[in-house]
C-alpha cells in the first residue's frame, strides 16, 4: 500500500494494530497457561477476552473507513512477543516467571497504548470521530490492564521473585 494521505497512514497504521491485536490473541492462552498466581491468570484471561472484543472493534473501524479488515505484519510485536515466549521457555522459577510475563505483557500494553493514541489523534483530524471513540474503547482497556498487572506485580509478584 502506499501511504500519500492522512487517511492513507491511518489505514496503514490501522492494519499493524489489527495484526498486533490478533497475534497477542494467540499468544495469551499460553500465557494463562504458563502464569503461576492465580490472581495473573485472572488477569491475563480477562485481557484475552477484551482483545477479541477489541478486535471486532478494530473490524467496524475498517468499515468505516470502507477498507476491508486486513492485518499488516507488524515487526515490533513480533519481536515484543518472541522476547515473551523466550522467557516463558527459559525461566524455571514460577515466581520469577511470573514477574518475567507481567514485564512483557506490559511492554505489549505500552506498544498498544502508543499506537492507538496515534490512531484517536488521526481518527479525530480527519473528522472521524466515529471511529475515535472505538479506538477510545480499546485505549482504556489496554490503560486498565497495564494498571491491574502493576497493581498486581507490586502487590506481591515482584516480592516473590526476589526472595
Amino acid at each position: 500500500m502506499s501511504v500519500k494521505t492522512m487517511e492513507d497512514l491511518f489505514v496503514d497504521t490501522l492494519k499493524d494494530i489489527y495484526y498486533a491485536e490478533k497475534q497477542i490473541l494467540k499468544a495469551l492462552p499460553g500465557m494463562v497457561k504458563k502464569a503461576n498466581a492465580s490472581k495473573l491468570q485472572d488477569a491475563l484471561e480477562t485481557h484475552r477476552k477484551e482483545t477479541e472484543e477489541q478486535i471486532e472493534r478494530l473490524e467496524k473501524v475498517f468499515k468505516i473507513f470502507d477498507v476491508s479488515p486486513r492485518g499488516k505484519k507488524c515487526e515490533a510485536i513480533e519481536g515484543i512477543l518472541a522476547e515473551a515466549k523466550e522467557h516463558m521457555d527459559e525461566i524455571k522459577d514460577s515466581d520469577v516467571l511470573d514477574a518475567g510475563m507481567i514485564g512483557s505483557a506490559q511492554a505489549v500494553e505500552h506498544y498498544e497504548i502508543t499506537r492507538y493514541g496515534t490512531l484517536i489523534a488521526w481518527a479525530q483530524q480527519l473528522g472521524r470521530t466515529d471511529a475515535a471513540k472505538l479506538l477510545e474503547d480499546n485505549l482504556e482497556e489496554e490503560k486498565n490492564a497495564d494498571s491491574l498487572l502493576s497493581k498486581i506485580a507490586r502487590g506481591s509478584i515482584n516480592k516473590e521473585a526476589a526472595e
